[in-house]
This record gives structure tokens, C-alpha cells and sequence, in this order.
């Protein structure tokens, strides 16, 4: 909103086909413009938005209520603009934090704004592990505020896009101006954490199985934990694929990104678990593969990147533990010549992220995520011979696309923490775990959301729910990763076993590696530029 309301936010219909609405409030101080798209996901019908009170109270939401409040099948938005009046009216005499109080009360992703009338304020959130994006951006002259879901490129007298930062709430009071910031924080009265501080107490090794030979250990001590792990994820995927409202008999509802590491093929098993077997309900695996220039192969082989091979072992995988399961193994094969073709839009889909890495990241997840491929039955026949039958162009149905996101940071998946253990033992590896949870709303979440919604798709992120996260933090680290063992076994530790109860026998034991290089996105043009160089230098 802005004093002279002269810019409009940028508005991308195509993230919400479903319904458009917008508003527009004159206050004494300010005016305010409200507009929402909807990607229907909840409730029987879609609700336009932006959705008002009887007082002219307005609630822009783009979230997914999935814990404090008894949602079912109706829509959360409603739910939760009830649920904030109610808080008001229950407050007496009025202190103005009825909206703490209610998102406290919530689980669940969500970037949100709310116009309380009545006191001429605004209130914007992300949820406190920002899972859901949300830029701002000031106009240099009157101070004025635009909020939105995506932004772009910087526009002349209006400041660049930035993050809102989470965990935190704000409050912008609309006759003086002044913004207020309430954090989240462990422990705090008023907005508590929904989740335990990452816990720094060690165990003794001889506790745990002796590290020969380099296979995963019996799950024998690990059997209690491997028991956590498993309610805490199964509930979270759960939460995340039963509400997704079927549109036609046998049209998947949900996909899963599918590189076929230990990560995704877990959410996809669970997944294969928890949605109904009454019907035939295929899920899709959507394995994305570029071509690189700069690595010399032959055109028989040009997409035989490392994540094409893990992906379709995984498929056979799961095709065994769940045979009544459709497995629909979307093959996204990206030329080099259609990949520049989109990148200028991708770069301005992740502003204000702007390095390299960025890049490399966003491009793999926004083709993955566009789903455009073809199909390829399983394993038992080869991707060649499926394409050398002339598969037709398939378009992925799901909505809905679970990703892996947080498991490596939570699990010790990454390369430096068994520096920080090989340095540090058991103490600074849990502070190198503490460090990447309390920075992941900071880091990429915002970026990845963005880039998903560009094509009509909800991320969620299994790993990412609050049950789960309290599980984890609440564990030493080495009941997560056991840096004992070899790469490949002991990092995320515990999500191998988890995975190998699950049938995944291959998949458990597969090493860590990002999609920029499983999919060969990564220096597709110069060897000499480095993941953390800005691509505006």
C-alpha cells in the first residue's frame, strides 16, 4: 500500500488460475489495494480471496493451516480469519495482539497479510521456518509499502525486492507509519518456536553400533529412534497429501521431485502409504536431466546424467514395495537451447536471490517442477527404448509436489558437517545443525516457493513440519548422523534405516548430491565461475 497509491504489485494469475478477487480500502492515513490469486487445494469449491469480516477486516492467505486448528475439508483461510476475530473478542480490554495469538496457535506454511481496520494497522508474516515467499519492497518518497508473493526486477523511485524476514510478524500502524517487528523465539511468552532448540548433548560411542563394517548397522539401539522418525514424517506426509481435493478419478494429486535419493524416494514411499488404495491413484516421479554443453556425450546419452540412473533404479524400487502403487516416472529432458530460453525469466522468479548457485538450483527445480516430459513405464525397460517408441509429451497433473527440502540440513547431509564433527566431535557438529535450522528461513525456502508456484503447483516440505523438526532438534546429534561411518552411510543415519525398513534397499545407501550436478545444471557455460559469485557481476 502506498499514500498516493500509484503502483500496482506485479501480479502473475497463472500462480492462482482458479479465482481472482481484489480490494481496494481508503483509510484517513493510507490506501490500501489487496489483491489474491487462488490455487484451489482446500475445500470443497475455491474461495475467492481476498477474504473480509463483517467489519471490513481483510485476509490475504497463501498457506496450509495442518495443526491448531480442526480444519477437515473446509477452507483454512476462513478458518483462520475466524479463528484471528475470535482471539480479538476473547482479549478484554484489547492489547492489539489478537493476531500473535492466533498464529501461534497454527502449523503449518503460510505467507500472509491481514488489515485490521478498525485499528488502521497491517500485519505480514511468513510462517517461522519461511516456507511460503513473501517480498517487500519501499518507495524511496513516501515511505509507501508493496508486499507480494513475487516480485522482479527493481522498478525507478521503488527499492529492490528483499525477503521478509521470518520468523517474525510485523505490524505496520497506518497512521504513523511506524512498523513493529515481533519475533519468534524459544521459549517466548508471547510467539514461542513450535519446535525445540537443536539439542547439544552427546552420547557415548560405545553406545551405539561398532562403525565395522561399513554397511548400516542392525537397527537393534536405533530401533526407537528409527520408531520417531518414522511417526513424526509419515504423519507430516499425511497431513500434506489427504486434504488435496481429487478433480478426476485417477488423476494423480500428488508428485514428488524425483532425483531417486534417500530423500525423495522416503516421501515417495510414504506417500505410496498413506494415499487411498481403494482406487487407482497414481503418484508421479518427475526426474529432470539437462544437456550440457560443456560435458562431451554422444546423443544416445546425452541425458544420462547421474540423477537418470538413481531415478529409474529408484522407480524399480518402488515399484516392488508397492506393486498395487502407479508409478508415473515423468522423463524431463531440458536442451541447452531451452534452458536459455527461459533463464532471464527463472533469474527474475528467485530476485533478490542472485548468485550463481541460485540459478543453477532454480532452473532445475523450475523445469522439474513445469513437469513437461514424457513417460517411461520402469525399470525393466530401458529409457532408450522407451524414447526409440516415440513416447508422447506428457504433462505432470499433480498440484501438489512434495520436495526434500530440510532433510540435509537437519540429518547432517551436507559436506561441512563432517567437517564441523571431524573438528569439532558430537558438539560441533550439533552446532553446525543448530546453524543451518535456525538460518533455513533466511536461505533458500522463499526462492524454491517461488519458483514451483510459477507453474500452478503448491511445494511442501515433509521434512520441514514442525512435529518433525521438534523430533530431530530434540535428538543428539549422533542419533541423526554417525560421521563414524563412511560417506554414504553416516550422514542422515537415521533416514537410511528409515529407508531401508521401507524396502528401499539401494536407494539407503546412495551418497548426497545436489540436484545442480545430479541434474547437470551446474557450470553448463564456464568452469571458471563459482556457486557463491552474484549473476549480476
Amino acid at each position: 500500500m502506498d499514500r498516493a497509491h500509484r503502483r500496482q504489485p506485479p501480479t502473475r494469475q497463472h500462480l492462482g488460475p482458479d479465482v481472482s478477487d481484489e480490494l481496494t480500502v481508503a483509510l484517513p492515513a493510507a490506501t490500501v489495494r489487496l489483491a489474491a490469486h487462488v490455487l484451489h487445494l482446500r475445500g470443497t469449491a475455491p474461495v475467492p480471496q481476498p477474504l473480509t469480516s463483517p467489519a471490513g477486516d481483510i485476509l490475504c492467505w497463501n498457506g496450509e493451516v495442518f495443526g491448531g486448528l480442526a480444519v477437515g475439508i473446509a477452507n483454512d483461510g476462513e478458518l483462520l480469519l475466524r479463528h484471528i476475530l475470535s482471539e480479538q473478542q476473547q482479549q478484554q480490554p484489547a492489547d492489539g495482539l489478537h493476531v500473535l495469538r492466533a498464529l501461534r496457535s497454527i502449523r503449518g506454511p503460510y505467507a500472509l497479510a491481514f488489515l485490521d481496520r478498525a485499528a488502521s494497522a497491517l500485519w505480514f508474516a511468513r510462517d517461522p521456518l519461511g516456507r511460503r515467499s513473501l517480498l517487500v519492497s519501499r518507495e524511496h518518497a513516501t515511505g509507501g509499502l508493496m508486499l507480494s508473493s513475487v516480485g522482479g526486477a527493481a522498478v525507478e523511485g521503488w527499492s529492490a525486492w528483499a525477503e521478509v524476514r521470518a520468523p517474525a510478524v510485523y505490524r505496520l500502524d497506518l497512521a504513523t507509519w511506524a512498523l513493529d517487528e515481533h519475533p519468534w523465539a524459544h521459549g517466548d511468552p508471547l510467539l514461542p518456536l513450535p519446535f525445540a532448540r537443536v539439542s547439544d548433548q552427546t552420547v557415548v560411542c560405545e553406545e551405539l553400533p561398532d562403525p565395522s563394517p561399513v554397511e548400516l548397522p542392525a537397527e537393534g539401539a536405533w530401533r526407537p529412534l528409527v520408531d520417531g522418525l518414522e511417526h513424526a514424517l509419515r504423519l507430516a506426509v499425511r497431513r500434506r497429501v489427504e486434504s488435496v481435493p481429487v478433480r478426476r478419478a485417477g488423476e494423480p494429486r500428488i508428485g514428488v521431485l524425483f532425483s531417486g535419493g534417500v530423500d525423495c524416494i522416503t516421501l515417495a514411499a510414504l506417500a505410496a502409504a498413506e494415499l487411498p488404495t481403494d482406487y487407482s491413484e497414481p503418484i508421479e516421479l518427475i526426474n529432470v536431466a539437462f544437456e550440457n554443453p560443456r560435458q562431451a556425450r554422444s546423443p544416445k546419452d546425452t541425458y544420462a546424467v547421474p540423477d537418470r540412473a538413481t531415478g529409474l533404479r529408484g522407480l524399480g524400487e518402488l515399484q516392488r514395495c508397492f506393486p498395487e502403487r502407479e508409478w508415473r516416472f515423468v522423463q524431463v529432458d531440458v536442451p541447452y537451447t531451452e534452458m536459455q530460453r527461459h533463464c532471464e525469466h527463472v533469474r527474475g522468479l528467485i530476485r533478490p536471490a542472485d548468485t550463481v548457485m541460485d540459478l543453477s538450483i532454480a532452473v532445475a527445480l523450475w523445469f522439474a517442477s513445469r513437469g513437461v516430459g514424457r513417460l517411461v513405464n520402469g525399470s525393466e525397460r530401458s529409457a532408450e527404448e522407451e524414447e526409440g517408441q516415440q513416447q508422447p509429451e506428457y504433462t505432470a497433473r499433480a498440484r501438489v509436489l512434495l520436495l526434500g527440502m530440510g532433510a540435509d540440513e537437519q540429518l547432517a547431509g551436507y559436506a561441512r558437517h563432517r567437517t564441523a564433527w571431524s573438528t569439532g566431535g558430537q558438539l560441533g557438529l550439533a552446532d553446525e545443525i543448530r546453524l543451518d535450522v535456525d538460518r533455513i528461513a533466511t536461505r533458500n525456502l522463499g526462492r524454491d516457493d517461488r519458483v514451483v508456484a510459477d507453474h500452478a503447483r503448491e511445494a511442501r516440505f515433509p521434512f520441514l513440519d514442525e512435529h518433525v523438526v521438534d523430533y530431530l532438534a530434540r535428538l543428539p546429534a549422533a542419533h541423526k548422523a554417525d560421521m563414524r561411518y563412511p560417506r554414504g552411510v553416516g550422514e542422515k543415519i537415521l533416514l537410511r534405516l528409515l529407508a531401508r525398513r521401507l524396502g528401499l534397499r539401494h536407494a539407503c545407501s546412495l551418497p548426497k548430491r545436489a540436484i545442480q550436478f545430479g541434474a547437470r545444471t551446474a557450470k553448463m557455460e564456464s568452469s571458471r565461475t563459482k556457486g557463491q559469485d552474484t549473476l549480476s557481476n
